[in-house]
């Protein structure tokens, strides 16, 4: 009958009163100990299909993705910034600086960047109008609302509202006569949980 490890982590140790078996003490030893190790994936479905029912506190290095990952008991959390992935404006929208992105680190998402208008025309005031749509995975679980920046010495700064279905919305205020024509995505960091 093996013995286990000091750090109740039930790593199974041979005892010199174990049946001579060096095969089996070994590799019931190493069965053991790869899930507290920090595993290594090629992506997130090489991980999948290697620990169809991971357990509790397991983490990977996701290769492809650039990040750690940790099984919180019920979902693969990223302890590590992952890269960022380009976002796509929506139609009459374009990319005007801080190459527009998002990243999840720890359950959160971030928003980079700046979009405009088509051609730097001024936004329609009081209107809400949806600057781009996001990915399933970057979607809160309810509605968030932000304080974006806009155009310095015109209106200065508009709501962003995400929505849990993808959408940002966008709105300026009929505050000035003055028209913002680029929106910030800098502030914008929210939960996923």
């Amino acid at each position: 009958m093996p013995g286990v490890d000091d750090y109740d982590q039930n790593i199974p140790t041979p005892l010199l009163t174990d049946p001579p078996n060096i095969e089996s003490a070994v590799g019931n030893s190493v069965a053991a100990m790869v899930p507290h190790l920090n595993m290594t994936f090629a992506d997130a479905n090489a991980r999948s299909a290697a620990i169809p029912t991971p357990v509790a506190g397991m983490e990977v290095f996701l290769i492809a993705e650039a990040r750690k990952e940790l099984w919180d008991g019920s979902t693969w959390v990223s302890l590590t910034p992952g890269p960022w992935i380009p976002i796509t404006p929506a139609s009459g929208f374009e990319v005007r600086s801080g190459s527009p992105a998002y990243r999840i680190v720890n359950k959160n998402v971030e928003l980079r960047g700046t979009i405009q208008r088509n051609g730097a025309v001024a936004f329609v005031k009081g209107a809400p109008f949806t600057l781009l749509t996001l990915p399933t995975e970057a979607r809160p679980t309810a509605y968030r609302t932000f304080i974006a920046a806009t155009t310095w010495a015109a209106d200065m700064y508009a709501r962003a509202e995400v929505a849990s279905d993808g959408p940002v919305t966008v709105i300026v205020p009929n505050s000035t006569t003055t028209g913002a024509s680029w929106i910030s995505l800098d502030n914008i960091r929210y939960s996923l949980v």
